[in-house]
């Protein structure tokens, strides 16, 4: 039987998020030596390395359109990449992940708000729930990790307007030249962040030569995460960014692997009654949204 549209879409953001939390444990195990923003920025130039031979010449031929907004595309992962990494660099993996996660919720509101995106009363009852969750993880966690809290909320903000951004952009573009674009900028953008902080001297920003292990973490990191983000942006070419936003919990699951395998960090009872709510109210949008899809290929 073949697969629908729909089922195409998640599938590829199922498998995808999955995959990305390869580069939150990469970059959390070289956090002591290189900081976040290079981290970042070396995630761009593997990225750009590797879809350059297939990408460059359809840009030659056809040539290019839309280049501020994919330009912001690969701003706004950037400023998100960089402000996880601070995070984790912080605090468990895990944790951070778990606050990460009020961004399907902002993209729920957000494709509400710029996509015409149609919602009820109980998803937005289930909207208000996850911020909830979030709270709840965030305040046992804020006498040990203060202020760094603030940082995967901001990144859960950057990304949520990035997923939005590629839902739009991704109807008339093709995802590889998406993807590549949005490399570009971003690695223009941190390049320049780093050229500055190294001018500046300023700590987290001040670049650092890796070593051989590193390299090799960097790279596979690379590797994973430009596959993972070019499944993320054909995803939303196949279904509406409300319906695929909740898949994104899956990323606790090997996010929750790796802090334990690799840190040895596991939630405490508190965080997982955050992580839970934060989960079941991206479980009942996705509900709804089949009750929907079903009562509509019903309809005469």
């Amino acid at each position: 039987m073949a697969i629908s549209n729909s089922g195409k879409a998640v599938l590829l953001m199922a498998t995808a998020v999955l995959m990305l939390p390869v580069m939150d444990a990469v970059a959390k195990l070289v956090s002591a030596t290189i900081p976040s923003t290079q981290v970042a920025w070396t995630r761009f130039a593997f990225q750009i390395v590797l879809m350059a031979p297939f990408v460059v010449p359809v840009l030659l031929k056809k040539g290019n359109k839309n280049i501020a907004s994919q330009a912001l595309l690969g701003i706004l992962l950037s400023i998100t990449m960089v402000l996880i990494f601070a995070a984790i660099k912080f605090m468990p993996i895990t944790d951070a992940i778990a606050i990460f996660f009020v961004e399907p919720l902002l993209v729920i509101i957000f494709s509400v708000i710029f996509l015409g995106e149609k919602i009820g009363w109980r998803r937005i009852l289930a909207v208000m729930m996850g911020f909830l969750g979030a709270l709840i993880i965030i305040r046992p966690s804020y006498s040990s990790f203060g202020l760094t809290a603030i940082l995967p909320l901001g990144a859960a903000f950057s990304f949520a307007v990035y997923i939005v951004l590629t839902r739009n952009l991704a109807q008339i573009h093709k995802p590889a030249i998406l993807q590549f674009n949005s490399g570009i900028s971003g690695f223009i953008f941190l390049s320049l962040a780093l050229l500055l902080g190294y001018i500046l001297g300023v700590e987290d920003l001040n670049p650092a030569i890796p070593t051989v292990r590193e390299w090799l973490l960097l790279g596979m990191a690379g590797i994973i995460t430009t596959i993972g983000h070019f499944m993320i942006i054909l995803a939303f070419r196949y279904a509406e960014a409300s319906i695929l936003a909740p898949f994104q919990y899956l990323e606790i699951v090997s996010a929750t692997i790796y802090g334990l395998w690799l840190f040895n960090d596991f939630p405490d009872y508190i965080t997982w009654v955050g992580i839970l709510i934060i989960v079941g109210s991206g479980l009942y949008i996705f509900h709804r949204e089949r009750i929907h899809c079903v009562y509509k290929n019903k309809s005469p």
